[in-house]
């Protein structure tokens, strides 16, 4: 577990593929849980330690995760993402290159949650809902293509599924129609930023999640090599 950044209410860690944030059905250890150990031990805290898990990411995807240390500082940041207070910045790796550099995708996405999948759908679709992103293209090499996404809402896999629908599938998705999974179990998508005002001290916070550590692909293209 790599912490990133820390202060009185608030504490983020750079996940991996392998980490889930909160607990869930197959019983596996959490980031949640990891942190409360890691907290109690750095200071030697006795009883119960707070964390809060503020939002939440995919488990095969990588990047930055924000907790909450203490009671009002989960209250506060719970209300930054409900009022759309949080920027997140996210990185892709594709094999398809865009059409366009740069560009706006506008779709209505409709979740299966049998499949736990969603789809790109008509707008009149019982349950379907808006979702808008920007992306830019930040480098390439021979085979794939490093993509910047900023996202304005936040739906259900809405990057894997509106870069697959504008036929540009993450490395390593083969839900969302890559070719084949990547050698560790992950995708290649990384939740690379997360900037807002701190909702205690009213400073402005950027958290930066370096890309997977031993991964050539990720380090050539973050750093346009390729």
């Amino acid at each position: 577990m790599q912490v990133i950044y820390e202060d009185n209410h608030l504490i983020a860690v750079s996940k991996t593929c392998h980490e889930i944030v909160q607990g869930d059905k197959t019983g596996d250890s959490s980031l949640a849980d990891e942190l409360r150990e890691w907290i109690r031990e750095k200071y030697a805290k006795p009883g119960n330690v707070f964390v809060g898990v503020v939002h939440r990411l995919d488990r095969p995807v990588t990047g930055a995760v924000v907790f909450a240390k203490t009671s009002k500082g989960l209250a506060r940041m719970n209300a930054l993402f409900r009022d759309g207070g949080v920027r997140k910045t996210y990185w892709a790796i594709v094999r398809q290159r865009p059409t366009e550099p740069e560009g706006v995708l506008v779709d209505w996405l409709w979740r299966n949650e049998r499949q736990n999948k969603s789809y790109v759908c008509k707008s009149d679709r019982p349950g379907a809902r808006r979702a808008e992103l920007h992306y830019r293209l930040l480098a390439s090499s021979d085979r794939y293509h490093l993509l910047e996404i900023d996202l304005r809402t936040g739906r259900h896999h809405q990057i894997r599924c509106q870069l697959a629908h504008m036929g540009c599938s993450i490395k390593g998705d083969l839900k969302y129609g890559a070719e084949r999974s990547n050698p560790d179990g992950g995708i290649s998508l990384h939740a690379r930023r997360i900037a807002f005002t701190h909702p205690v001290s009213g400073l402005s916070i950027e958290i930066v999640a370096p890309v997977p550590a031993g991964d050539a692909l990720w380090k050539a293209l973050s750093e346009g090599m390729m």
